[in-house]
């Protein structure tokens, strides 16, 4: 047995955890009208992934949840879990021995499912269902009212049905797999297609641009080769040039340093020599010294004088105040007076200072006299007396010191005057030695002016061959340039060699920028990417094209087996068809029969206002369906149109075990199918249950007690007042005595 169990919760009248063990080839399900009996098998359907709520007697999902009673609360979701032994691998791609199904719906109409604990999707569900011929729906699980669904069925339909019972599911599957795959490989190689007719354009033009990178780059070798060779001996000239200007400006360089220093000196003994000049200015400011001396001698010769005579007149008066002097006296005073002033003035421009003192003397002594003659004395005039004697004293001293600094500067005079002879001697000698250097070092400044100008030609040749190594390198790319250098020998060669080099090198890097070719590199990678996805492409074509062909040989080899295998499917089903037929009617024949039928298309047209619905072929490949041919015994019937309701019952019982009979699914659960049935046919359908169960496990929800004593195990469901489903075991003696 595969079907181990079915744990329902929540869904639609079981509130409550219900459990079946499913551990006898037959499990009856029974229970009155009402108590939720037939929910067990919409609980297998939906366990299996049945979408529609049509068939499981619902508009939505919220449908199917227990809405709730005056007890017990509404739940929140309902969850079927189904659990299969799987030791005998009825599920090959799953490595447990037990496979569990589990499907839960909540209020919002979300959905969720898992295996064995793990969420999976809905498709992982069917196509693990496929491969043990099991489906959400279909011959395995026969509901009440829907036993002649297959007759009912159109031919087409009828036929997905038998192809569903003969285990071609999981190859249609594949099949239609298959095909989708195929579509999206050509429309992945259209794709392809589309993008290498996109680039194939650019791919001609990076070719284009390919070549004129070879030939740029043939002429990038040739400029770097001859741009090396010249920039070598370019180089090693300047070099050795820069050297030899060294070598000989160097000793000049030390010269004028040396003659620099001698002029200095040359020019500091010029300096010492030549203060012809500032001893010219000093003995002309000791002259004017000596001038201003005798000045200001005169100066205080004269005030002596007039001290003298105001002394002498005071002196006078002071003594005789009231004496009287004679005119003649008075004039002989006068003219005695001014001959002793003049004899004072002319020792003291002599510079006779004892002439002076002795005229001085003399005319202090006359003053006094006369004074003392014509003047009385009194305590005013000897106050006034007594002052003008202490500024002649201070005027005496002052002439004293004058003479001596005329003394001073008249003996300055002399030895400057010879000093001044002296060094005009010295200063013409020095003049020469300075005038010497000078020349020398003119000399050296030129053969300096002439080395500092081929430096400067070296050096604006050593501009221009950075200039030109800047210009190529730029062009060939400054590494390129380099690493052929390495590989280049220098060579000397003449000037007219190098101007040919030159030349050379000017016309190769014109047709290098005439090339036109910018970015070598750029343009070699975007080549190169772009070969490379072109390449791609074309491989992924050739995948594509592969694939293509093993997919359609695969769509080949599964049409075929398809058709092979319901070929010999149907064959076997006609065979067990007959036989169940005539088991149950004591008699006649069925079979079924391929039909042809045409692809037709629905054309709606509005003709005033009024819509007409017409067919139309629309030419292509004919489909085919399943006919059904009865022909019960002692009547002539012709077709199932024509068959009574409990023969048409009857009918597709015979028809649904031939199909489970051919390929039997783990399991059939027959939901009050034997309802229509008399004593006597449902003794025959008990024995086809008994001979069915040999190859699948049985769950039937019966009321017929000749169906029930055939079971092992029967579960009763009841309901109470609270609307809740609940389950009975009930053990098999205890169902036997029942039955009878």
């Amino acid at each position: 047995m595969y079907l181990k169990s079915i744990e329902i919760t929540g869904f639609k009248s079981f509130a409550k955890k219900s459990f079946f063990d499913f551990n006898s080839p037959i499990s009856a399900i029974v229970g009155p009208n009402g108590s939720g009996k037939s929910n067990v098998a919409e609980a297998f359907r939906f366990v299996l992934g049945e979408q529609s709520m049509k068939s499981m007697r619902g508009k939505r999902g919220e449908d199917l949840i227990f809405n709730g009673s005056q007890d017990t609360p509404k739940a929140s979701r309902a969850t079927v879990k189904l659990t299969f032994d799987n030791t005998r691998r009825i599920f090959p791609s799953v490595d447990f021995s037990e496979v569990v199904l589990e499907r839960t719906v909540y209020r919002d109409g979300t959905n969720e499912y898992s295996l064995n604990g793990g969420k999976v999707r809905l498709k992982d569900i069917f196509e693990l269902l496929s491969s043990a011929h099991i489906g959400a729906s279909g011959h395995h699980i026969i509901s009440q009212g829907e036993a002649d669904r297959i007759l009912s069925s159109n031919p087409k339909e009828r036929k997905d049905m038998i192809e569903d019972a003969l285990g071609l599911k999981a190859y249609q599957y594949k099949k239609e797999e298959s095909e989708r795959k195929l579509e999206k490989t050509h429309e992945n190689m259209r794709e392809v297609e589309g993008l290498r007719r996109e680039i194939t354009p650019h791919l001609k033009f990076l070719k284009k641009q390919m070549e004129k990178v070879a030939r740029t780059e043939e002429l990038r070798s040739l400029l770097s080769v001859a741009s090396a060779e010249f920039f070598g001996v370019e180089t090693n000239f300047l070099a050795q040039g820069k050297k030899k200007i060294s070598d000989e400006i160097e000793p000049i360089k030390n010269e004028l340093v040396y003659v620099a220093k001698s002029i200095a000196e040359a020019r500091n003994k010029l300096e010492a020599s030549s203060k012809v000049h500032e001893l010219s200015k000093d003995l002309q400011e000791t002259e004017q010294e000596r001038e201003r001396i005798r000045v200001e001698v005169n100066n205080v010769l004269r005030e002596l004088g007039r001290l003298e005579g105001e002394t002498a007149a005071l002196k006078r008066v002071s003594e005789k105040v009231h004496t009287a002097i004679s005119y003649d006296t008075a004039e002989a005073f006068i003219s005695k007076l001014s001959f002793l002033v003049e004899e004072l003035r002319a020792s003291a421009q002599k510079g006779d200072v004892a002439q002076v003192e002795m005229h001085a003397e003399a005319l202090e002594k006359e003053i006094r006299s006369f004074k003392n003659t014509t003047q009385g004395e009194s305590g005013e005039d000897k106050n006034e007396l007594l002052k003008l004697l202490n500024e002649k004293e201070t005027l005496s001293a002052r002439l004293v010191d004058l003479k001596k600094q005329e003394e001073e500067t008249i003996k300055k005079y002399s030895a400057l005057a010879k000093a001044v002879e002296d060094e005009r001697e010295g200063s013409r000698s020095a003049e020469k030695a300075v005038y010497e250097l000078l020349s020398k070092e003119k000399d050296l400044r030129g053969q300096e002016v002439v080395l500092n100008q081929r430096e400067r030609e070296l050096s604006m040749r050593t501009d221009e061959l950075k200039r030109n190594m800047a210009e190529v390198g730029a062009l060939v790319g400054r590494a390129f340039l380099d690493e052929v250098a390495k590989k280049v020998t220098h060579e000397n060669f003449t000037q007219e060699e190098f101007e040919i080099k030159r030349k050379e090198i000017e016309r190769l890097k014109v047709r290098f920028e005439e090339a036109g070719i910018g970015g070598t590199a750029d343009i070699e990678k975007e080549f190169n990417e772009v070969s490379e996805r072109d390449a791609f492409l074309e491989k992924e074509l050739v995948d594509l094209q592969a694939s293509s062909e093993s997919l359609e040989n695969l769509i080949s080899e599964l049409s075929e087996k398809l058709e092979n295998d319901f070929e010999i499917g149907l064959t076997k089903i006609n065979t067990a068809f007959e036989e169940f037929f005539s088991i149950l009617f004591g008699g006649g024949k069925a079979s079924l029969q391929i039909k042809s039928i045409k692809k037709r298309q629905v054309k709606i047209e509005e003709i005033e206002g009024v819509e007409e619905v017409s067919e139309q072929d629309d030419g292509e490949d004919d489909e085919q369906g399943i006919d059904i041919n009865v022909s019960l015994p002692r009547k002539k019937t012709s077709g199932l149109m024509m068959l009574s309701g409990g023969e048409r019952a009857l009918t597709s019982i015979a028809l649904i075990f031939a199909m489970s009979q051919v390929n039997p699914p783990p399991f059939i659960i027959l939901d009050e199918t034997d309802a229509a049935l008399d004593e006597a046919n449902s003794r025959r359908y008990g024995e086809m249950v008994e001979n069915l169960a040999a190859k699948s496990q049985l769950i039937v929800i019966t009321h017929n007690r000749e169906t029930m004593s055939h079971a092992g195990v029967i579960y009763g469901v009841t309901m109470g007042g609270s609307g809740i489903s609940k389950v009975l075991s009930i053990a098999f003696a205890e169902a036997e005595a029942v039955a009878k």
